[in-house]
């Protein structure tokens, strides 16, 4: 070969190559080949992993201020605020309502702005009903329509899950992104168990106070104020390094109008409906799980035990991804439903009934393990949806043939919405969960949750895990 070809394909190859400076923090990443071996090895998994970490945190502190009312609340009564039981289960319930309202937009927007600007801007927002939460309790005849409405404001923290979960799944090459969409998930989802397990000591410290404390029908002070502003300078610190030392994937910014197609995808559906299941209880649970303890077994410290369950069930997640990777993620999901409605038979086993005063620690035992393998089905649908969508778009198509590419990308692109509004869906269990507490009795709602179990375990089985089934995952 002459040189001069020889300096042509050199030019060309040169022109061809991409940026090396777009992978650095802060940038836009205009070329992203997660599935290509040498790419993933030598700059992909670094960068992926950076973008993870930062992420991690950002979506810890949402689900702390998504969560925050559900400890709140259960010191409300004893600082003057004149509110009935059922008042404070809604209470905890209307952050579900927006949380999930607001998922549902999350999803689409996220990919569309980018997971750097996207987690910046969600982050840095959420100062606003910390700070009005912060001045509204310090008052008891603050109305109760005010704080339903910083409530609402609150639930926004829990859409982040959304756009942080659809964001990270364009980074990862198929085989890690149940790992990886586990970490984040699972991680984040400890800040349920953070904000309870802090806010008892936090706002019984008053050198962190702003303003004045609260006193209690015992002649004690505590400064509820302490549970919303200690994280405002978090926020602002999180969104800076969103901003910074994160990427925008453009691979990932994707229209509406390619999204959209997911609403006439059937797996979509069903696999809201497993979701929903998992998640649903996960978040309903943990908003519930205080106020429960508080009144069905008031000799016992909401502080000390209801942070237990969601740390459980925020760790079982992790490990839920990790498994369906190495096992599949429908039977997993089948063993986590299984688990879950013996678990809550369990805890309908241990309940106070007529003059049964009920087993506290078989009830609290019970409830962690339904934590447990909530846990786990929420980090084994999520590694199912990649799969699933993945199988249905390349099947009978050859590898590296422009047909597979073109449906590869598709798939990724369906793939991370249908996680985004199946997170969305789920999230209503934040709402519904304490609300049927709030109107029925406790052993009825259970018995519910039970059914509801059984149907997911019959849709996993038949589409999803079944010899011969439509979508094997």
């Amino acid at each position: 070969m002459s040189s001069a070809k020889q300096d042509a394909r050199a030019a060309t190859a040169r022109v061809q190559a991409p940026d090396p400076a777009q992978y650095r923090p802060g940038r836009t990443i205009t070329e992203w080949t997660p599935e290509d071996p040498s790419f993933w090895q030598t700059t992909g998994k670094k960068v992926a992993t950076r973008n993870l970490w930062i992420a991690v945190p950002a979506l810890l502190v949402a689900f702390v201020v998504w969560q925050v009312w559900s400890i709140t609340a259960t010191n409300l009564k004893d600082v003057g605020f004149g509110f009935s039981q059922s008042q404070l289960f809604w209470l905890t319930a209307v952050p579900g309502i927006t949380g999930g309202t607001a998922r549902i937009f999350y999803t689409f927007i996220g990919p569309m702005i980018g997971q750097r600007r996207f987690t910046a801007i969600s982050t840095v927002v959420l100062i606003v009903p910390l700070l009005w939460l912060g001045f509204a309790v310090q008052d008891p005849t603050t109305s109760y329509t005010t704080l339903v409405a910083i409530a609402a404001l609150c639930g926004i923290g829990g859409a982040n899950f959304s756009s942080s979960l659809a964001n990270i799944g364009f980074f990862y090459p198929k085989q890690e992104k149940g790992n990886a969409t586990g970490i984040n998930g699972g991680l984040g989802n400890l800040g349920v168990s953070v904000v309870q397990l802090l806010t008892p000591i936090l706002i019984t410290t008053s050198v962190l106070a702003i303003g004045s404390g609260q006193k209690k029908a015992d002649g004690s002070e505590i400064y509820l104020q302490n549970a919303a502003f200690v994280w405002v300078p978090v926020l602002i610190v999180l969104a800076a390094v969103s901003w910074f030392g994160q990427n925008d994937l453009k691979v990932a910014s994707t229209p509406f109008s390619q999204q959209k197609i997911i609403f006439k995808r059937k797996h979509n559906w069903l696999m809201t409906w497993l979701y929903v299941g998992t998640f649903g209880s996960f978040i309903g649970f943990a908003a519930a799980l205080p106020l429960l303890i508080k009144t069905t077994f008031p000799a016992y410290s909401v502080a000390t035990y209801a942070w237990m369950g969601p740390a459980l069930g925020a760790l079982a997640r992790w490990a839920g991804g990790w498994i369906a990777d190495k096992f599949g993620g429908a039977r997993v999901t089948i063993l986590s439903f299984v688990g879950m409605g013996a678990s809550i038979i369990g805890v309908i086993t241990f309940l106070p009934a007529g003059s049964d005063t009920g087993s506290f620690y078989g009830f609290f035992f019970c409830f962690l393990s339904a934590f447990f393998f909530s846990g786990i089905g929420n980090g084994s649908t999520f590694r199912q949806i990649p799969v699933i969508f993945r199988g249905q778009h390349l099947a009978g198509l050859t590898e590296g043939t422009p047909q597979y590419a073109k449906a590869l990308k598709q798939a990724e692109i369906e793939s991370g919405a249908v996680t985004g509004f199946t997170a969305a869906i789920a999230a209503y269990g934040f709402f519904f969960i304490p609300a049927m507490f709030a109107n029925f009795a406790v052993t009825s709602a259970m018995w519910g949750f039970v059914a509801f179990y059984a149907s997911c375990v019959v849709v996993a089985w038949w589409f999803y895990a079944r010899p011969g089934a439509e979508a094997p995952s």
